[in-house]
This record gives C-alpha cells, sequence and structure tokens, in this order.
C-alpha cells in the first residue's frame, strides 16, 4: 500500500486528534479518523495507511528526532485512549525537528539558486535570514542547477510585472513583436505570470479589444508605466484549466481540442516513455521498433516546434491536417540547405 509522500501531514493530523480533549481516541478510531482526513485531502485510497504504520508515525512523534511528545496513560475500560498528557502541546509550536530542518536547509539551497536574477530581488535577505536562523552552512558547494537565463531581455520588468499582477493594478506596456516594424502601446490588466522554454509571459485583459487571454512576452517589452484606469478581475478564466489542454502558451482563436497520434523510433520511444509529452500522454509498442504515443491537445506552434525537435525519430499519423503542416515545414528546411 503506497504512504503520502510527505508524513508531515499524517504528524499533523495525529497531532490534532491528541489535543481533542472530548473525544476518545483508541487506536481503531484514530486510525479510521486518520484515513478519513487523508481522503478528504487526496481522495485516493491508496494514500490511507494500515495500523502498521500509524504506530511507526506514533512512534516518531515520541521519539527526540520528532518532538518527544507525551501521551497520557489513560484507558476507556480495557482500550488506551491517545491524548497528550499536556493538552496546551502542539508540534506546530514545537522546535523544528531533524526532519523538518533538513527539508527547510534543503529548500534555502534551492532558493539560493535564484539570488541575483533580477525577477527574484529581494529574496537575498529573506535568505540571508533563514540561512543564519537555520544554521545553513555557506560554504557548502551547489549541488542542483536550474535552466535559467538570467540574461533574458525584459526581465528587468518582472518585478514590477509581479507586482502589478498580485495587487491588480493595470498597466500601460509599450511593445514590440516580432512582426511589427514600431514598438505600439496598450493598456493590459495582468492576470497571470507563465513560464515556458525558459521565456515568461504576462497574460490578462487588453482594453482596446477586451480580450481576456492577452499574450505578452516579457522579453519583447520596450516599456511599462502604471494606468489610473480602474482594474478589470478576471471572472471567466481559470488558468490552470486554461493551460492543461495545450503545449505552450499559445492558443489558436478557433483552436479545438484533438487526439494527436506520434510514431517514435525504438531509442528516442524509451526516453518518452519516461518523459511525457503532456499528462494526458497514452503510449503502447506496436512492435520492438515503434512505440505509438497519443496525446488530447490543442494544436498550436508549439507543439509543432516540439515535433521538429525530434527530428527523424517521429513520424506524425493523426491528425491529417498536423501531419502535412509538418510534412511542409520539413520540406523548407530541406530545401534551404539545397546545393547548387
Amino acid at each position: 500500500m503506497a504512504v503520502t509522500k510527505n508524513p508531515l501531514i499524517r504528524y499533523k493530523i495525529l497531532d490534532a486528534c491528541f489535543r481533542n480533549p472530548y473525544k476518545k481516541y483508541t487506536k481503531e478510531l484514530l486510525l479510521e479518523t486518520l484515513n478519513e482526513k487523508l481522503m478528504e485531502l487526496f481522495d485516493d485510497e491508496s494514500q490511507c495507511i494500515k495500523l502498521r504504520q500509524m504506530q511507526d508515525d506514533i512512534a516518531f512523534m515520541k521519539s527526540a528526532e520528532g518532538w518527544s511528545i507525551e501521551l497520557a496513560e489513560e484507558f476507556d475500560g480495557k482500550k488506551r485512549i491517545f491524548r497528550y498528557e499536556d493538552l496546551n502541546f502542539s508540534i506546530n509550536n514545537a522546535p523544528l525537528n531533524e526532519i523538518e530542518l533538513s527539508e527547510f536547509q534543503s529548500a534555502i539551497h534551492v532558493l539560493s539558486q535564484f539570488e541575483g536574477m533580477p525577477q527574484f530581488e529581494g529574496i537575498q535577505e529573506i535568505i540571508a535570514k533563514l540561512k543564519y536562523d537555520l544554521k545553513v552552512d555557506n560554504n557548502k558547494q551547489p549541488f542542483i542547477g536550474f535552466d535559467t537565463n538570467q540574461d533574458l531581455k525584459g526581465m528587468e520588468y518582472f518585478s514590477q510585472l509581479y507586482n502589478a499582477t498580485q495587487n491588480q493594478e493595470p498597466i500601460q506596456i509599450t511593445y514590440k513583436d516580432f512582426k511589427a516594424e514600431q514598438p505600439y502601446t496598450f493598456t493590459l490588466h495582468p492576470y497571470y505570470l507563465k513560464q515556458y522554454n525558459n521565456r515568461w509571459f504576462l497574460f490578462g485583459l487588453h482594453e482596446e479589444t477586451m480580450k481576456p487571454d492577452w499574450n505578452v512576452a516579457i522579453d519583447r517589452i520596450v516599456s511599462i508605466e502604471t494606468s489610473n484606469v480602474k482594474f478589470i478581475p478576471n471572472t471567466t478564466i481559470d488558468w490552470q484549466d486554461y493551460f492543461s489542454d495545450m503545449i505552450g502558451v499559445s492558443k489558436p482563436i478557433d483552436g479545438k481540442l484533438e487526439e494527436i497520434v506520434l510514431h517514435f523510433n525504438q531509442l528516442t520511444g524509451k526516453y518518452m516513455e519516461n518523459k511525457p509529452i503532456h499528462e494526458t500522454q497514452k503510449h503502447k509498442w506496436l512492435n520492438e521498433e515503434t512505440l505509438e504515443v497519443k496525446i488530447k491537445v490543442i494544436p498550436n506552434y508549439e507543439l509543432e516546434r516540439l515535433i521538429l525537435s525530434y527530428g527523424d525519430s517521429v513520424k506524425v499519423m493523426e491528425p491529417l491536417f498536423l501531419k502535412e503542416s509538418i510534412k511542409n515545414r520539413v520540406q523548407k528546411t530541406n530545401d534551404s540547405y539545397t546545393i547548387n
């Protein structure tokens, strides 16, 4: 049986039970309550635990590595009642134990990788304070890295865009896209920041067209100014759902969900098994040489670019219009290498 990835969730549920002065928690009722709470949180029976795991959790909470909790010697008939000796005690108020301290220290090492990046300005002070409070070794060499581009144009605006989005403040953006000869200015009501392929994009309501999912590439911004217009809140788009049915950040106006069928050769197929293209991916080996991958997404520019990145190790099977589009792109590429 699978166990919840974060045992701290179970410890906190047990802690709440142990502090309850009105309910007599026997081990049976304690286990029942614990699993009910886990089901409420995860809606997944595989996250429920058995008595042995709960006993191990309680033993850890009693240990010095945990919180050294003290349980009362209390019985209801022959059944042991699980309750704190001191009902004012809670692990939430106790000092960090070794596991929590280790997790915080690991998190700080990860955060440290963002020091010096303009989109995370101000984080240095927070990291320094946490390092001091939690006694993190400043001389420890970095052992984790992220794919970041600190020299990406426009990142100097990130903090301003972040604050405007968080505080619901309209902004006036001067912008120059790849197709425009001259920059142009518009008012945007910022709703959501999204990173894709090491680039940042801002989505919001374009005031002139009233399009609520106007897409702004941060590296194409020329300047930003505050706007005095009243903010128009987002009432139509759930951004998690918005991006769930596509790859990347561009959603065609008339785009619709399609089943994409791709065939990968043996070598790349093994890679695709472990690194799905999309959360909807389903795959099966048709034979020893071919892995069939199916995803349900709205076809867009980013999907085509992704398919092309696999070169001759992939073949588009369906839909036909996507197959033709990829074929034409490959043909244009081949033509550009024609030797006269």
